[in-house]
């Protein structure tokens, strides 16, 4: 089972950071010899090398012309981006407001033709109503204290629910049953968000499970994760998006989603879970 949603991303970190290690043994050098090349801090070098400070290209060019490699510059480089794509802060994403974030994410739907998603927090964005989706992402907003463009991520966040019509696109969805009772927006905007789930269910591109409060648990409540075609997860956390390659690790996520699907109900079931919490509302 997953344990730690950034695993992948120290994992590489790590990966690289002996990379760099193994060019400063081959060359024959201390650490200290290395930071005197470059011109920084033996901590410095120590910090990268036991991977706790992600290097710089500029860094990484310094280390290889310090250890006579400068044809592995560019190879490293492309590798430190990538890594550093794998563990990204939401407050960098979304540094210039929200609605650029919201647009990537269309792409990544656009080029999926089947996600997987479970979430345990809030519904997901392709399946949001106007309203619920401007009381989600204001709050989002008033938390990072990041640039306020809420209708235009609202509008960007929206245009996804096309990919439910078009495209051949299909959407296994599994949800806890308090997704359902988180309100967003107030009573008649939740309301109006619920009753959007009763009429997307009976698409044939969409799947809807609800994990019951009281259903025995065969796996533990997780953070949302979205998983696209086996072939890229993206978890959510608090503080980051948590982009997963691995086959070992999409594995995993594969192995849990299949433990939540056995939680889930559908059909009327589920329809019975959703009216519940739609009356609950008063």
């Amino acid at each position: 089972m997953p344990t730690s949603p950034s695993s992948s991303a120290q994992a590489a970190r790590e990966a690289l950071a002996v990379r760099l290690s193994h060019l400063r043994k081959d060359a024959g050098l201390t650490g200290r010899e290395l930071s005197a090349r470059c011109g920084w801090h033996p901590a410095k070098t120590t910090r990268i090398q036991k991977g706790e400070a992600p290097p710089s290209d500029t860094d990484i060019r310094a280390w290889c012309a310090a250890c006579g490699a400068e044809e592995q510059i560019e190879n490293l480089i492309a590798i430190a981006r990538a890594v550093d794509s794998m563990y990204v802060e939401w407050r960098r994403l979304h540094r210039d407001g929200l609605r650029t974030m919201q647009q990537n994410v269309n792409s990544r739907h656009e080029k999926a033709r089947v996600c997987r998603t479970y979430v345990s927090n809030v519904i997901p964005g392709y399946l949001q109503t106007p309203a619920y989706a401007t009381a989600l992402l204001t709050s989002i907003t008033t938390f990072q204290g990041t640039p306020n463009d809420v209708a235009e991520a609202v509008a960007a966040r929206v245009a996804r629910s096309r990919f439910l019509y078009e495209g051949g696109h299909r959407y296994v969805v599994l949800m806890e049953e308090s997704v359902l009772r988180a309100r967003f927006g107030g009573a008649d905007a939740m309301a109006a968000q619920l009753r959007h789930l009763l009429t997307v269910m009976p698409l044939a591109s969409v799947s809807l499970g609800v994990i019951p409060f009281s259903a025995p648990r065969v796996i533990w409540p997780l953070e949302a994760f979205y998983v696209y075609d086996d072939r890229h997860a993206v978890v959510e956390t608090l503080t980051a998006e948590v982009n997963i390659t691995q086959p070992r690790e999409l594995a995993d996520y594969a192995q849990a989603f299949a433990g939540l699907a056995e939680m889930a109900v559908h059909g009327d079931n589920a329809r019975a879970l959703i009216t519940a919490a739609i009356d609950a509302l008063g």
